[in-house]
């Protein structure tokens, strides 16, 4: 998807056949559009950083904002994050259904760091759909699945809403017809027994039964800040070699210490982001440079993030 090569996108109506071929697309670690009970999602494997790439890169999406991840039922979720009493009663209340949760991660969790955009937290959420839930089922991993529409887009309920918007950029479309709510999920954040509502959505605070704090604008969403996740250690930029004291992050051609992607691949660069940064964060070495990332495609979200990251921490002449 990143070279621009058009895929053909196909929508097939949602049956056993159709499930078995989303499955096998989602575990050679391709998006597929799949309904939920809000609208419709774009499934990858959160297990998989390049995966979730592709989400971004057919998405158009222009930064790593975190995702939300699917999983069947309580229990897996409580395998991938920590829940307090408030988060656990809110999930057995809710799920399955339009309820997102964010809580902290848990540090052994197998979910590819681009899924959280480096945050400490991650969303998540049994669906309800009968579609979304076999797709979890068929497959056997959690599955990141943001709206199934280019980014900035209106956010899809049919089918024909989602080849639209993103045909070409993915293989399949299960249709199961409209989607039941019409709306993205509520959005609700759970740390040291207090919730904040950080999106409205089908089930409002009063349905909640619980109080809810000011909603956030910025904790768990770091495209809304002007710096996040940013590594102890001074950035630079567009490096072309290390400058003494730095340790340097390579693309393509450049090598550095460690690189993105040696064969200038942006999705494979994408998926190693958070991993080369927290690597370079560790090393001896007292600051961090970044060889030149190309502004196009999925390149313009990865240089956001990096110009976020660099945020009152440059490392310039």
């Amino acid at each position: 998807m990143e070279s621009g090569t058009a895929l053909e996108t196909r929508i097939r109506r949602f049956d056993e056949d159709s499930l078995a071929e989303a499955a096998e697309l989602i575990m050679r670690g391709l998006p597929v559009a799949v309904p939920t009970e809000t609208v419709y999602g774009l499934a990858a494997d959160a297990t998989n950083g390049e995966a979730v790439a592709r989400i971004y890169a057919a998405k158009g999406r222009p930064r790593f904002n975190p995702l939300i991840v699917h999983v069947p039922d309580l229990e897996t979720a409580e395998e991938i994050a920590q829940f307090d009493a408030l988060a656990r009663d809110l999930a057995r209340r809710f799920w399955p259904g339009p309820l997102t949760l964010v809580v902290p991660k848990r540090t052994n969790a197998p979910i590819a760091e681009l899924v959280t955009a480096g945050l400490p937290t991650i969303a998540i959420r049994v669906p309800a759909h009968p579609a979304m839930r076999a797709l979890l089922g068929a497959t056997g991993r959690p599955l990141a699945a943001p709206s199934a529409n280019a980014s900035g887009g209106i956010s899809p309920t049919r089918a024909e809403h989602v080849l639209a918007s993103l045909g070409g950029r993915i293989p399949l479309i299960l249709d199961a017809g409209p989607t039941g709510h019409g709306l993205e999920s509520t959005i609700v954040g759970v740390t040291g027994g207090e919730a904040r509502l950080l999106r409205p959505g089908p089930i409002d605070a009063e349905k909640l039964g619980i109080s809810l704090g000011s909603a956030s604008c910025h904790v768990e969403a770091p495209g809304q800040l002007a710096s996040h996740y940013a590594p102890v250690k001074p950035l630079r930029l567009e490096a072309v070699e290390a400058r003494p004291g730095e340790w340097l992050i390579g693309f393509g051609t450049i090598a550095g210490d460690a690189n993105l992607s040696a064969a200038g691949d942006l999705v494979e660069a994408a998926a190693r982001l958070f991993e080369r940064l927290h690597e370079a964060d560790a090393q001896p070495a007292g600051a961090i440079a970044v060889a030149p990332i190309p502004t196009t495609g999925l390149g313009i979200a990865i240089n956001d993030r990096l110009a976020r990251a660099a945020a009152g921490r440059s490392a310039r002449s």
